[in-house]
């Protein structure tokens, strides 16, 4: 799969609210904002990650231009977590694989963590292929749930 990744633009902010309000993309997350569909939140939260210095946040374009999603580096270091969001129509397509693998050249910092939902396959997947190992197991009460479940705590070191 052919992505680059750049700096978010106003008008990607449309593309990655589709996506985060998506039923089943929601789901699969399962560790979401109270009420995803609550855009004056949505809105404050991009304002937030945007002009925050420490975070990295960049949109996932394809090769036609389309924005697939969006992916970052976020936390204090030796803590720093990755995140990424592809939406659901780009699935099962090495978007999220691309993605995290030209994130990974481009943030150089080590250890990396990421969580995933225990039942997010396709994530985990992604996180496996990319040189995440699993270093734990948590549960944690999931919004897009309703309910506790169990997630898998990974990590980047090289």
């Amino acid at each position: 799969m052919d992505v680059t990744l750049r700096e978010v633009r106003d008008t990607d902010l449309a593309v990655f609210y589709g996506q985060t309000t998506d039923p089943e993309g929601i789901r699969m997350a399962a560790f979401t904002a109270e009420d995803p569909a609550d855009r004056a939140r949505f809105d404050a939260h991009w304002a937030r990650l945007r002009h925050d210095p420490e975070v990295v946040t960049l949109a996932v374009v394809g090769a036609d231009g389309e924005v697939l999603g969006s992916i970052g580096v976020f936390g204090p270091p030796g803590e720093r977590e990755v995140t990424y969001w592809i939406g659901r129509e780009h699935w099962g397509r090495g978007v999220a694989t691309a993605a995290l693998r030209a994130l990974l050249a481009a943030v150089p910092d080590r250890p990396l963590h990421a969580r995933a939902a225990a039942d997010n396959a396709g994530s985990l997947r992604v996180l496996a292929t990319c040189g995440f190992t699993v270093t734990g197991h948590d549960r944690g009460y999931a919004n897009a749930r309703g309910a506790e479940i169990d997630e898998v705590l990974l990590t980047l070191t090289g």
